[in-house]
């Protein structure tokens, strides 16, 4: 488990609890990382939105930005390598009262972790996915990861990379996440309100956040977002327009969207699933009502 305060004893009747903050833990990312900007964005959106920090889960995989929830003063999950959203979804559906926010890089996520990632969004999980996507596994020093562009050459490809980059967007989309948007971690203000809006979401909420890798990526830099992201909003899009999310999620290259590429309402996985409907199973009878000694045989 990551975190110092979450576990604290509640505030006194009647005083605000406490709410999410910095842990007694300090980031060991690169100087310049991207990363840094979406931890900030992350405990500015819980703050906005008035949740104790008591009630926050962050879920992580493994890489460079997997290490997130050891910063924050919430309740946090370390887990293994592109398994952040399956420990999401089994914390949420334990206890389905809790904010769950699960973390991770776009190796983590979308390499050995995409399969968790398409059928949580097609269940529609109420949870949110932040994900940090360098373009590069930094963590490893340097390979090419599921998002390097074409004829990136890194440690792995030497030569330039010669397959096609997931389109992380396009995913979500394709896979049902009713939420789905993109940040980009020069503009933290804009960050702070998709991730907001995100949690906020019923449903799987996914933002796709660029955030560059200053040591090992030095072709998407910050100057090269800079140069190319534009907002959404600012442009006429309609996110509730299913089509134009797709002709925008397809944009990559002198110009690049970032904001909400679309969002729709549909039931969540929590209100379908019968017993999940019931309350959260932390809160529900253990059901051994006429069978105390069931667990005797197992000890």
């Amino acid at each position: 488990m990551a975190g110092t305060s979450a576990g604290a004893a509640p505030a006194s009747m009647g005083a605000a609890l406490p709410l999410i903050g910095k842990s007694d833990t300090k980031p060991t990312w690169c100087p310049g990382c991207g990363d840094f900007s979406v931890v900030a964005a992350i405990e500015l959106a819980v703050k906005k939105l008035q949740i104790p920090s008591h009630n926050v889960v962050i879920v992580s995989g493994i890489g460079c930005s997997s290490n997130l929830p050891h910063f924050l003063s919430s309740y946090g999950f370390h887990g293994v390598h592109g398994r952040a959203i399956p420990v999401a979804e089994g914390i949420r559906w334990a206890n389905h009262g809790l904010t769950v926010i699960g973390t991770g890089g776009d190796g983590d996520g979308f390499g050995i972790g995409c399969g968790h990632f398409v059928h949580s969004m097609r269940r529609n999980v109420d949870l949110t996915y932040v994900t940090m996507d360098n373009q590069i596994y930094g963590l490893t020093t340097g390979q090419a990861s599921p998002t390097s562009m074409m004829g990136h050459k890194t440690k792995s490809t030497p030569e330039g990379v010669i397959e096609n980059p997931i389109d992380p967007i396009a995913l979500a989309l394709a896979s049902g996440a009713t939420y789905v948007a993109r940040a980009f971690s020069g503009d933290v203000k804009h960050m702070v309100d998709l991730i907001q809006n995100g949690i906020a979401h019923k449903g799987f909420a996914f933002v796709d956040a660029l955030s560059p890798c200053v040591t090992y990526n030095k072709i998407n830099t910050f100057d090269f977002f800079r140069q190319r992201v534009y907002k959404l909003e600012s442009s006429g899009h309609d996110p509730t327009n299913l089509v134009t999310a797709w002709e925008r999620a397809l944009e990559w290259g002198d110009k690049i969207p970032i904001g909400l590429f679309y969002r729709t309402d549909r039931p969540t996985y929590e209100e379908l699933e019968e017993v999940l409907a019931a309350g959260p199973l932390a809160k529900q009878p253990a059901g051994l009502a006429g069978n105390e000694n069931l667990l005797d045989e197992f000890t």
